[in-house]
């Protein structure tokens, strides 16, 4: 099948589910692609991690790196850079010696902000619950004899 063979059974896989009830049926395919492409930015780990660090104010990139632990360079340059092409995330730098770089939230990053840090508290307030939940599924289905 061609891509713009594969593009029509992608859509109407969209259309379909869009007869059933449900949240998507809002949406057409041009929105619910728009919305799936800014929750994969925002549900990210690391763009969660980053905008609630940002809550604080402007941060430098090396204070950044250091607020969040696992975080590759690499990974902190790249979700940085999409979180500003999104319109979430400013960068400031000054011209001194040493160049010195800031990172902050923009208005539209803000207002993302309580949304972040709700689904940030509920992680941790939900921890114990939900391993508990993986290991019961883990153990039920784990092969036998491992």
């Amino acid at each position: 099948m061609g891509a713009t063979g594969v593009r029509k059974a992608r859509t109407s896989v969209r259309a379909n589910v869009r007869r059933v009830p449900g949240p998507c049926a809002h949406w057409d395919d041009q929105d619910a692609d728009f919305i799936r492409e800014v929750l994969d930015l925002v549900g990210d780990k690391w763009s969660v991690l980053i905008i609630g660090t940002l809550a604080d104010g402007p941060t430098r990139y090396s204070d950044l790196a250091d607020a969040i632990p696992g975080i590759s360079q690499r990974m902190l340059t790249l979700t940085l850079k999409q979180l500003r092409r999104t319109g979430l995330v400013d960068r400031t730098a000054y011209p001194e010696v040493p160049p010195r770089v800031e990172y902050s939230l923009t208005d539209l990053g803000t207002s993302l902000l309580s949304i972040v840090l709700a689904l940030a508290a509920w992680s941790a307030d939900r921890h114990a619950e939900i391993r508990r939940h993986q290991a019961a599924f883990d153990a039920a289905t784990a092969p036998a004899g491992s």
